[in-house]
């Protein structure tokens, strides 16, 4: 069974807690899914697929951040299909749900060891982190450039106060 939810229902204490605790010490999410905001016309909030089964194979739980994959639009945002050269998003989270494959700031299996650990809480960027590695700066390169730069503009204010004196201005300094 597949259900659409909001997100809180994967962190919120509660009944909500309650329900989610016991779903999972008796192993029946399998996957959760993170949509992107603004998909339905019924509300702008992002949204998540709960997948649960009664017989699944793994101890574990797939999670797929698919919240930055997706079309932005006027009034509402939609999945990709592949269509005109774009890419497929539903074919992305299908296959990796199918799968059960893992992608760096896309999709992970966590074991319910972790899960426990964490008081069965399935926020999904608490186990996907979509954060970007920062960029490597080179100091050395930086401080050449700068140096440069420099340079050019000891030499065009030395050409800008040549002109200057051959109009009869004061020099900038």
């Amino acid at each position: 069974m597949a259900i659409i939810l909001p997100h809180g229902v994967l962190f919120r204490g509660g009944a909500e807690s309650r329900i989610r605790t016991k779903l999972l010490k008796d192993g029946h999410i399998d996957t959760v899914i993170g949509l992107p905001a603004n998909l339905f016309f019924s509300t702008g909030i992002p949204v998540c697929i709960l997948v649960l089964k009664k017989c699944k194979k793994y101890d574990d739980v797939l999670f797929i951040n698919a919240s930055e994959h997706f079309e932005k639009g006027k009034r509402q945002n939609r999945l990709r299909d592949g269509k005109d050269g774009e890419p497929n998003d539903i074919k992305k989270i299908v296959e990796c749900y199918q799968y059960r494959t893992e992608e760096v700031r896309y999709s992970r299996r966590v074991n319910m060891r972790e899960i426990e650990k964490n008081d069965f809480n399935l926020n999904i960027s608490r186990y996907v982190s979509t954060a970007k590695p920062e960029p490597i700066i080179d100091l050395k390169e930086v401080h050449n450039d700068l140096t440069s730069l420099e340079e050019k503009v000891l030499t065009a204010t030395k050409t800008h106060n040549t002109f200057l004196e051959e109009l009869g201005l004061p020099a900038l300094p």
